[in-house]
């Protein structure tokens, strides 16, 4: 037998003592649905505590690895103690999943010449995993005898090697050359421009390979990634329900989420620092280089907080390899709860007996058939799809659209989400319990806080104008008539080349492609910059003294003059909290409507929804809209494999609904359709205001007729 096989073995068979239970009588007084499933509930405490399984059951629930279960170890078998150490795998999912990759995304579209369309796929890789992993491991680890802790564990470990393969393409491929060996300037004596074919070997030395295939290796991580975070949000979330009462549940799963928040925050601002690292600082200083932080070309450390998240990972899936299939005192929390599932017209409880994979297409169809269930679901595939595409994006989305680098834009991100997602998703389970909410008032709950919400996705209307950048969003000279293109008759003879990305500022505040399409003559190299002088396309001088010429262009990035950053900063949170202020709530709900025994399997269910309508389109939509938003690539001479976008058109996507428009004669409001992000975002969460209003009004508490309800509503 191999290893695998003997862990999975392990996992599915952690009870060799288990037997079939008995059924309970059936009974049919007015609370038929609740009497069936608290007797079902009976039934199993009887059997499982009788004379002949006290004993077994004890030793069952100890804290401990195979025959290492010391009694000094038995104070970590508790329900905090292991609430402790799910935070920590729900903070390393969020912080690897939805914070270093986030954060690194439009940096490693430039290290590694990729589009948003690839990005987006590697983005959808984890969804996809996800997807495909749920059903069997919600259903096999949710049935009795399996050990969830377990398969939380192995999934820890597979997430732990994703985030090792993810690294791996900074290994593999060559050192990163940020600028070409000889200086970028202007050679009047070369008058034409070098075409491909020339430069086919220059680029072979200077620039290296084209480096396209490293997107299936970040797509592959993905997947390990996916697999691996399958088990934490559903056997997770039903291992902690069953393990403390009604009432602490959603405290006890609050802080769970709050802590799956907090993950991605702190991803965002320790990846951003990391960012301010040179990428190859083991083998090159960038101080040689003349390069920081605000240059273009500058690739920061993405790679080192996979390498750390790896070992955190397999740290942390030691100690939740110990815990047992149930806590301590776990069955009679279980006869204290009521049920609160929706009321059917036939309800009966689910077979006792193991169940097998025939009767799978039957207990899907049986979730199905919950009105409140099925649109609960369809609420979280909406609220995903904006989630997912905005947490893929958003951080370049700011950077671009605001003028910033990548390390500020990742601490933008890093102080929204902290407080507002974390905070949100906290209260959200805190105010469950304050006021003592049935499932009926959760959802009331989830309709106004996503109803706040929709209102304040108009932070995406507050926009900056385009970067001026030469010869792509301005032109070259005042009056310019045409099309705008970077050639000029102020660099015709310099013989530039596309292939050499150097960008710098000029002193008038205009990006320019290159010293050489700048048509700067002279590079002076200081400690951590470079200066160019003798500029033809850029022409400042000092107005004090005008005999002395002032350095033309550094490269760095212009400084941009918007201000609008800080009051989208402020609606983008309001945002976020009203955002996750919903999801602890609707989480409750979904585990209050249905049965107990159908709790694991109906979160897979849903999760499956979440991803296939939400999550797994989501990045790939949200990254060809941002490509088509492309104004200038960068050029190679591997043309299939394209390259990275240098300059984005912030109103592009505006402009293509504005030409509709017009074509059609219908008015319009320039303001009111600026940016596509809005359009998103408003559509997702009209969506999820009217999929909540579904489940609560579809919904039938126990002992209530739907004529009753109605009747009471009148």
């Amino acid at each position: 037998m191999s290893t695998s096989q003997a862990v999975v073995g392990e996992c599915n068979n952690v009870s060799t003592v288990a037997t079939l239970e008995t059924s309970a009588p059936k009974h049919s007084n007015g609370n038929g649905s609740m009497n069936n499933n608290n007797s079902a509930r009976s039934s199993r405490v009887g059997s499982a505590t009788g004379s002949g399984t006290d004993a077994a059951a004890l030793e069952e629930q100890r804290f401990g690895w195979l025959r290492f279960q010391p009694q000094w170890l038995q104070r970590f078998c508790t329900a905090k103690w292991a609430l402790f150490w799910l935070c920590w795998g729900g903070a390393l999912q969020g912080l690897i999943v939805n914070g270093f990759v986030n954060v690194n995304i439009s940096t490693i579209e430039r290290r590694f010449g990729l589009r948003s369309r690839q990005t987006g796929l590697v983005a959808s890789g984890y969804d996809l995993a996800s997807f495909v992993c749920l059903v069997p491991v919600t259903y096999y680890g949710g049935r009795r005898g399996a050990s969830k802790p377990c398969f939380i564990a192995i999934g820890l470990l597979l997430m732990g090697l994703g985030s090792l393969i993810f690294a791996l393409p900074h290994f593999l491929v060559g050192s990163y050359r940020a600028t070409i060996a000889e200086a970028n300037v202007c050679e009047r004596a070369n008058q034409t421009t070098q075409g491909c074919e020339a430069l086919e070997q220059e680029q072979e030395q200077e620039l290296g390979e084209s480096l396209t295939w490293t997107v299936w290796l970040f797509f592959g991580a993905q997947l390990l990634h996916g697999a691996g975070a399958a088990p934490l949000f559903t056997l997770g979330v039903t291992y902690l329900d069953e393990n403390v009462s009604t009432k602490m549940s959603s405290v006890y799963l609050g802080i769970y989420y709050t802590m799956a928040i907090i993950g991605p925050a702190v991803g965002y601002v320790l990846g951003g620092q990391l960012l301010l690292i040179y990428t190859d600082f083991v083998a090159v200083d960038a101080a040689d280089l003349s390069l920081t932080s605000d240059s273009k070309v500058w690739i920061g450390a993405w790679w080192i907080g996979f390498v750390f998240a790896a070992l955190v990972c397999v740290l942390i899936a030691i100690p939740i390899f110990g815990y047992p299939k149930s806590l301590p005192g776990a069955e009679q929390l279980q006869l204290a709860k009521i049920s609160e599932a929706h009321t059917k017209k036939a309800a009966e409880p689910e077979s006792e007996h193991r169940r097998r994979l025939g009767e799978l297409p039957h207990a899907v169809l049986t979730l199905f058939r919950n009105p409140t269930f099925f649109f609960l679901n369809l609420a979280g595939a909406t609220e995903g799809l904006v989630i997912a595409g905005f947490a893929a994006f958003l951080p370049k989305q700011i950077e671009n659209q605001f003028g910033i680098s990548p390390v500020i834009s990742a601490l933008v991100m890093g102080l929204i989400t902290v407080p507002a997602g974390g905070g949100g998703t906290f209260l959200g389970g805190y105010l469950v319990k304050k006021w003592n909410l049935a499932c009926g008032g959760i959802i009331k709950m989830c309709l106004l806080t996503t109803l706040l919400a929709t209102f304040f996705t108009s932070c995406f209307l507050i926009t900056c104008p385009n970067a001026q950048f030469a010869g792509v969003t301005t032109a070259y000279e005042p009056g310019q008539v045409g099309a705008l293109t970077l050639e000029a008759s102020c660099n015709a003879n310099c013989g530039c080349s596309r292939s050499n990305y150097d960008p710098i500022c000029g002193a008038d505040g205009v990006m320019y492609y290159s010293p050489c399409f700048a048509g700067c003559g002279n590079e002076q190299q200081l400690d951590t910059l470079k200066n160019y002088s003798n500029c033809s396309c850029i022409g400042r001088w000092d107005a004090e003294h005008p005999g002395a010429l002032l350095p033309e262009a550094t490269n760095v990035m212009c400084e941009s003059k918007c201000q609008n950053l800080p009051y989208f900063v402020a609606l983008c949170f309001v945002l976020m909290l009203f955002t996750f202020l919903a999801t602890m709530p609707a989480l409750s709900a979904t585990l209050r409507c249905v049965q107990d025994e159908q709790r694991s399997f109906a979160l897979g269910l849903q999760w499956i929804k979440v991803r296939l309508l939400g999550t797994i389109p989501a990045p790939l939509i949200f990254g060809a809209l941002i490509d088509e938003s492309c104004v200038l690539w960068h050029e190679s001479c591997d043309a299939p494999a394209g390259g990275a976008c240098l300059v984005y058109d912030n109103f592009y996507i505006s402009r293509l609904v504005l030409n509709h428009l017009q074509l059609i004669n219908i008015p319009f409001n320039l303001f009111f359709l600026r940016s596509y992000m809005w359009l998103l975002a408003l559509i997702g969460k009209l969506c999820s205001v009217l999929f909540f209003l579904g489940a609560w009004w579809f919904y039938v508490p126990p002992g209530e007729s739907a004529n009753a309800k109605k009747d009471a509503e009148i």
